[in-house]
């Protein structure tokens, strides 16, 4: 919608340039010196009518552009005081984006939707003022810390648009990028589903393996959720699904060993000004969350 507003902007724009080029060019032939410089031209003092037309004209013109802009506004502005249910909750931090969807999954940096259908999205802050905006997407929102703001999210067609937020928050501002991942509606169905299958939140968590106990054990769980069906602390975000996330660090660096070693080793060095703290660990224990990790 915004698109087309700008397109039709951009096609007057150049009516009126080829117009007054066009005048100006006749102009330039019609009345250029024919020999005898020293006579003066026929004077004209002005014409009511062309002056009437050339007021007309463009106010016509600011008038349509108005109409055709507020109807725009409406048809892609989500009302900030609906009672309607939002469809996903996208929540920024310092320095992370997160959704939250009706069915309890949580997704961090990667977010979800099924393409041709119209998503109501409530953004929202934790800490400070951010500004959720996925230009092929929607239109930029602020997200406000203790209000509340809507917008509508939709993709036409199958693929993976970039994020950022496009407010200043801090240090690591340009480090909070994040995925909108728009994909088929029986696709989108199937990866909520299993999201949500991982393992029930409400069940007990019993800790089989010596890797989950051990990163439990170091405080990590404090922060970090692990299952997508569990909510985070907001100290950090959620480690479900590390695994199949391209990037981390809110795109700062690519999931590689190398990279998930370099935060259990040095967090500051990773992602400066970040508020993990550094835990000491010896080489074994590097070693050992490491795995745990590369298996979520």
């Amino acid at each position: 919608m915004i698109a087309a507003v700008f397109s039709l902007v951009l096609i007057i724009a150049a009516v009126i340039f080829l117009v007054v080029a066009a005048g100006v060019c006749y102009s330039c032939l019609r009345y250029r010196s024919r020999g005898n410089a020293m006579a003066e031209p026929r004077q004209v003092f002005g014409s009511r009518r062309v002056e009437i037309l050339w007021t007309v004209i463009p106010l016509l013109i600011v008038t349509g552009l108005f109409v055709v802009t507020v109807r725009a506004m409406v048809a892609i502005d989500a009302s900030q005081d609906s009672s309607r249910a939002p469809d996903l909750v996208i929540t920024g931090h310092q320095w992370w984006w997160d959704a939250l969807y009706p069915n309890g999954v949580l997704a961090t940096g990667d977010i979800h939707i099924p393409t041709s259908r119209r998503l109501l999205a409530r953004i929202q802050s934790a800490d400070v003022i951010h500004d959720f905006w996925v230009p092929e997407l929607a239109r930029k929102m602020d997200a406000v810390p203790g209000r509340a703001s809507y917008i509508w999210l939709e993709a036409d067609t199958p693929g993976t648009y970039g994020g950022a937020c496009s407010e200043f928050c801090g240090t690591q501002h340009a480090w909070m990028r994040f995925r909108v991942i728009a994909e088929p509606e029986a696709d989108f169905e199937n990866w909520l589903t299993n999201e949500a299958g991982e393992r029930s939140a409400d069940a007990p968590r019993l800790l089989y393996f010596s890797d989950e106990r051990l990163f439990f054990s170091k405080g990590c769980g404090s922060c970090h959720s692990t299952i997508a069906r569990e909510q985070s602390s907001g100290k950090g975000p959620s480690l479900a699904g590390l695994s199949r996330r391209e990037f981390l660090g809110g795109g700062i660096s690519r999931n590689t060993p190398e990279n998930l070693m370099l935060w259990l080793t040095d967090p500051q060095a990773a992602k400066p000004g970040n508020r993990m703290p550094n835990t000491p660990l010896t080489a074994d224990e590097r070693r050992v969350l490491l795995a745990y990790l590369e298996r979520l």
